[in-house]
């Protein structure tokens, strides 16, 4: 599994990558634009990522903006389907506005909600089929 973290603070950030990094490559990127410059690079590599876990709240550019700029990169390159990106938001906010806007159009797989529990994180992935048991 190739995964990408985008979070701007720093103990989430390592938190989700120590828990990701056995399942594979794990990269990261502390905003929106990191994020964005990160997926092209994918793209452009022909090595797209698996799993992205998008913080909501970020300097610069938050990560619903960030979602609909990667599903629009997809669909002008001609990925949907199973070959989008599994996109897990990762935020603390908690309430239904924001969790309704992620899964606007089917734009995001999963949300959770901040502290992060490891179990669940790799619970969607098992369930998203990234992986197949905890390592």
């Amino acid at each position: 599994m190739k995964s990408l973290v985008v979070e701007d603070d720093f103990i989430s950030r390592t938190m989700l990558q120590e828990i990701l990094s056995p399942y594979g490559v794990c990269h990261v990127a502390a905003n929106g634009h990191e994020c964005m410059a990160a997926f092209r690079q994918s793209l452009d590599k022909k090595e797209p990522y698996d799993l992205i876990c998008l913080d909501i709240m970020m300097p610069e550019m938050d990560g619903q903006t960030a979602l609909k700029e990667i599903r629009k990169i997809e669909q002008e390159n001609g990925i949907g389907g199973s070959d989008l990106a599994n996109v897990i938001m990762v935020t603390a906010l908690n309430d239904a506005k924001n969790i309704m806007h992620s899964f606007m159009k089917g734009t995001c797989q999963a949300y959770l909600t901040k502290p992060i529990n490891a179990a669940e994180l790799l619970a969607q992935c098992k369930k998203l089929g990234l992986i197949n048991d905890v390592a």
